[in-house]
């Protein structure tokens, strides 16, 4: 996966529990609980993803258990009082779905999360066919690579492309996912690239350049 961004496809989960538009609400909560999961995608066809639900759409009936609904609240919250009455994934589900591609970049995806404020992404393929499932916690995954590849991507990726020609002399350390570049270079215009795009490595945490420009 190194010398190359990394996509929702590296770091997806590709097994993924989902249920039939006509699954029940009995059903929709075992399958969460048995699963350890706090949403399920809905899929019908062949695996086409047509929205989700979530624990947050269950618990609308919980809310609304013992609570006598007026006309007032009805008119204010017409989503959530629905849901609260319904029993089926199709009429409880959140559709259309946010979905991502499974060649969408990290950002791409945890910008997506944010703008819905979702925890996960069904992913899915050109037709909407339902791949994997990607979180919160998959995407923070690229910073679990080693110092050591880290390092290597940066030196290879980084500094043999800007400075062939002194790049014996630049030293790369990383540590904790920190990355830090000391050394002589010949263009001064290139060290404010340098740490940039050692910066945009996936799993870099942070760039400390030290470089400097040497004698001719």
């Amino acid at each position: 996966m190194t010398g190359r961004p990394f996509t929702v496809a590296d770091v997806m989960t590709k097994k993924v529990v989902a249920v039939l538009p006509g699954a029940d609400f009995k059903e929709l909560v075992t399958t969460m609980q048995r699963w350890k999961v706090t949403a399920v995608p809905v899929v019908e066809g062949e695996g086409r993803v047509v929205g989700v639900v979530s624990e947050a759409d269950l618990l609308l009936k919980e809310e609304f258990h013992e609570h006598r609904l007026g006309l007032i609240e009805q008119m204010r919250r017409p989503e959530a009082t629905a849901k609260a009455g319904s029993r089926r994934a199709e009429d409880l589900m959140t559709s259309p779905a946010v979905t991502v591609a499974s060649d969408a970049s990290l950002p791409q995806a945890a910008r997506l999360m944010a703008t819905h404020r979702v925890k996960r992404l069904p992913v899915v393929d050109g037709h909407g066919a339902i791949q994997g499932i990607v979180s919160r916690s998959d995407l923070l995954k690229v910073f679990l690579r080693p110092d050591d590849d880290l390092a290597a991507e940066v030196r290879r990726d980084v500094v043999e492309r800007l400075f062939p020609l002194s790049r014996q002399e630049v030293d790369v350390r990383v540590e904790a996912g920190v990355v830090t570049l000391s050394g002589t270079v010949r263009d001064s215009g290139l060290i404010p690239v340098a740490a940039r795009l050692a910066g945009a490595v996936e799993g870099v945490v942070d760039v400390r350049c030290g470089l400097t420009v040497g004698a001719e």
